[in-house]
């Protein structure tokens, strides 16, 4: 139990460092031309890192056995949620000054903010039902059936980035198929479960 204590502390170290040194960079003036576009463009980047290590935690644990990664992922998946909304408050109050009409027509009028709210809203259910408390409120089946929206989260993501830069796509190409890769194996995982699985004898 230790352990487990020691390792949630390190990970929870390790995934508010990127926060630091972005506070760091911004009380000192680091942040560059456009400090704003800087911490959207990180903290948006973070939340879809967040995303894609929390999509990691059962590939590795099934090809390498390290059953003892399933006690983290709940974490890792509650930072995507915080960085995710520490991206969206920065874009609510520091650049539209919490002006509900000013996000909606900057909603209707940029798309990819939408596609960005959407993902944002596919996170909250996972994060309000994160704990063991709604595991049993829900039931295990109907728990990991709502969290399978965690697959729409990171796609989304991609899509909301993609669109961001426009043109320099490197970046989000790169997610795009650490996605697919990611995503694609659990298919692929799922299909050769089923196919395994041992079929009743009509007699």
């Amino acid at each position: 139990m230790q352990d487990v204590k020691f390792v949630k502390f390190l990970i929870a170290l390790n995934a508010l460092i990127p926060l630091g040194f972005l506070a760091s960079d911004a009380y000192r003036g680091k942040l560059g031309a456009n400090p704003l576009e800087f911490f959207l463009r990180s903290t948006g980047v973070l939340a879809l890192v967040f995303l894609l290590i929390t999509l990691t935690v059962t590939p590795l644990r099934k090809m390498l056995g390290w059953n003892s990664l399933i006690k983290y992922r709940r974490m890792l998946g509650l930072f995507a949620f915080f960085y995710a909304s520490i991206h969206l408050i920065t874009y609510s109050i520091f650049d539209k000054s919490l002006d509900l009409a000013a996000i909606v027509s900057d909603v209707g009028q940029r798309p990819f903010i939408a596609i960005g709210m959407l993902a944002f809203t596919t996170l909250i259910p996972l994060a309000i039902t994160s704990t063991n408390g709604w595991v049993k409120r829900l039931g295990g089946k109907r728990w990991a059936l709502l969290h399978k929206l965690s697959y729409l989260a990171p796609i989304l993501g991609v899509i909301h980035f993609w669109m961001i830069v426009k043109s320099d796509v490197f970046y989000p190409a790169i997610f795009g198929l650490v996605v697919v890769s990611l995503l694609g194996y659990r298919i692929v995982a799922n299909q050769t479960q089923s196919q395994a699985k041992p079929r009743k004898v009509i007699e």
